[in-house]
């Protein structure tokens, strides 16, 4: 199937700095795609080379089908949502949003009847008079985001365009980002430094470290199965448990960790004595009997409230600190320093090679 948009082995460089490190990339058409990583990791040099406000050094860029490497950025069947909202103060919200079929030469009705429509859309039709200072950031945003669907793009390229709102505003503009995906069916491509917002609103994450993809996964695939010990640290929290490799068997390792033996699930395990790290998700961790396998005593040594979820940190007979997450039922949690059996399942642990 012929994606929304390709990368065959493109390749960025700034002078003597590569930023982009021979990347092939198909997003599906429809797909809510989205690229992570850190402030420098490529992620938004990927988008303006979508865009077109910088050309390839090497290789292709694809968009329908098309080869449009050397296509200017305003010839491109694609649109640009920043996150600056980028509009015109002088100008009406109606007026603001008619404005690329203005450029284009659009007949005067036409234009805005589609701007309407565009308004309607993002359910701002009831404000076309309103100036930009007239409006709140949610608001303005959602102006951006209609001058961006006028046009029609085939594509919808998204730079951090919600990091300017604030956290309750964020989250309802990440839902309503989604069910306007859904409803229009055009591909998003989206970039945030964000892992929250990543997993909550994309189809499938790409995350970038040092201009290359790390993982390329589904939100689940990328959480729950990390690839590499980056990935696992990145994503979400989990705990980074420090062990020896003492045996190793057909799709299993046994890791000597935090003062205790642990049997861990792995495809490859590595050979005995090899150095690794162990990761486990918080909500993973339980607390079990004294005597149950897998598992190693602690001491708690922290309790925070954080609303629906209690972080219970314990610190382990090694020295090692392991994070503990369980629901907030209303009961009084547990007092610091009383102690506590904490159980590591086999298949919840990722063993990595350090």
């Amino acid at each position: 199937m012929q994606g929304a948009v390709e990368l065959r082995g493109v390749v960025k460089r700034f002078n003597t700095f590569t930023a982009l490190r021979r990347m092939d990339l198909t997003i599906r058409q429809g797909e809510f795609f989205t690229m992570l990583g850190a402030s420098g990791c490529g992620k938004t040099t990927t988008l303006r080379l979508i865009a077109g406000f910088e050309l390839p050094t090497e290789g292709h860029i694809l968009i329908d089908g098309q080869d449009v490497s050397d296509v200017p950025a305003h010839l491109r069947p694609v649109h640009t949502v920043f996150q600056s909202y980028a509009l015109f103060p002088h100008l009406s919200i109606l007026d603001n949003v008619s404005f690329p079929l203005t450029v284009r030469r659009v007949p005067r009705r036409q234009r805005l009847e589609r701007a309407r429509a565009a308004l309607d859309l993002v359910q701002m039709g009831g404000f076309p008079d309103r100036k930009p200072s007239q409006l709140s950031g949610g608001q303005q945003q959602r102006v951006a985001l209609a001058r961006a669907l006028v046009n029609e793009p085939k594509v919808l390229l998204l730079d951090e365009p919600l990091g300017a709102l604030d956290l309750k505003l964020r989250k309802e503009m990440q839902h309503e980002l989604k069910q306007m995906q859904r409803r229009l069916g055009i591909t998003f491509v989206f970039v945030t430094h964000d892992q929250e917002e990543a997993l909550t609103m994309s189809d499938r994450i790409a995350l970038m470290r040092g201009g290359e993809i790390i993982q390329l996964d589904t939100p689940s695939g990328l959480y729950n199965a990390p690839s590499s010990l980056y990935a696992a640290e990145f994503i979400g929290e989990t705990n980074m448990i420090p062990g020896r490799v003492v045996e190793a068997g057909a799709g299993r390792a046994r890791v000597e960790a935090l003062g205790g033996h642990f049997d861990v699930a792995c495809s490859e395990p590595p050979a005995a004595g090899a150095a690794v790290t162990l990761t486990i998700r918080p909500e993973r961790v339980t607390p079990v009997a004294a005597n149950a396998s897998n598992s190693a005593g602690g001491r708690l040594v922290d309790v925070d409230f954080i609303g629906t979820d209690l972080r219970l940190v314990y610190t382990m007979s090694d020295g090692t600190r392991v994070t503990l997450r369980r629901q907030n039922t209303g009961a009084a949690p547990p007092q610091v320093g009383q102690g506590a059996q904490l159980g590591l399942a086999a298949d919840d642990l990722r063993l990595f090679v350090t």
